[in-house]
């Protein structure tokens, strides 16, 4: 839906300093951009749990780390979420790339579509759904609505293949 380039500048406009990631096939292919850009730093991790806690020490040393994830690494993350989100109040954002949700013919019948949504609202997540590239304006919209209430918040990305 976006290309590295376009998520680039817009992580840019958004001050991020630090992504912090587990890749996929949609958002893994963002990484050489994001490599690339002066001023953001690619911080690769082995499991989405991990994304959220070093995102969250990131932040408390003043850098402004955003999380990017598939929905499926938010299903395994759910326990370190909790802990940096709400019980440490940390006003982490994410990007979360929504498996399937464009085309569900590449994994017939997949629980993403069924799961993700209520996961996120189960999480007190603020979160937009972003379905098309005219969209792209909302994510750093809702980043600054979440920076400025200090509150986290989520961009879901629909994704078209698994």
């Amino acid at each position: 839906m976006f290309s590295g380039v376009e998520i680039v500048s817009l992580f840019t406009s958004m001050g991020i300093t630090h992504v912090v990631t587990v890749a996929d096939s949609t958002i893994g292919r963002w990484h050489p951009e994001i490599e690339a850009a002066p001023g953001i730093r690619l911080v690769r991790v082995c499991r989405e749990g991990e994304a959220w806690a070093v995102a969250g020490g990131l932040y408390l040393g003043g850098a402004t780390p955003l999380v990017l994830i598939q929905c499926t690494g938010l299903f395994e993350s759910g326990d370190s979420l909790r802990n940096i989100l709400h019980d440490w109040r940390m006003p982490i954002f994410a990007v979360i790339g929504y498996r399937s949700y464009l085309n569900q013919d590449t994994l017939p019948g997949d629980t993403c579509l069924v799961f993700t949504e209520p996961v996120l609202d189960a999480w007190n997540l603020d979160f937009r759904l972003i379905k098309s590239p005219a969209q792209l304006g909302e994510i750093r919209e809702h980043y600054e609505e979440c920076h400025r209430t200090m509150r986290p918040g989520v961009a879901l990305i629909a994704e078209g293949k698994a």
